[in-house]
């Protein structure tokens, strides 16, 4: 069920499909429903729907909305990142609350990743 004003899907660009599922499959353990060779969904942490997509007709890129993913151990999910291809570009660093990390994926593509301060 969707939440007035809350985000519901995000749409990342990516330069290769198969690579970028890869890389967030490897790095997050996300899964997918394909929809062509130019589409795919990013299926919900709890099954059920779609939370966004990885479209090649979209341009890749640093400068578009940040989006933030959450993790219960920042330095695990770094080294998750770093093994999948990614390059983790600042941090892990503190922040009021917990600890935030950003990277860039395979595509290009700068995203953030954030640790509330009780899972330290």
């Amino acid at each position: 069920m969707s939440t007035h004003h809350g985000i519901d899907y995000i749409e990342l660009g990516v330069t290769d499909l198969a690579a970028a599922k890869a890389f967030c499959t490897a790095a997050f353990g996300w899964a997918f429903n394909d929809y062509g060779p130019a589409y795919a969904g990013i299926v919900a942490p709890d099954r059920e729907g779609e939370v966004g997509g990885l479209n090649t007709a979209r341009e890749p890129g640093r400068t578009g909305p940040l989006v933030l993913l959450y993790s219960q151990d920042i330095d695990a999910t770094a080294d998750a990142i770093t093994a999948a291809g990614g390059e983790v570009v600042e941090g892990p660093y503190p922040f009021p609350g917990g600890r935030r990390l950003h990277f860039v994926d395979p595509s290009g593509n700068e995203l953030g990743v954030w640790a509330s301060a009780s899972q330290q």
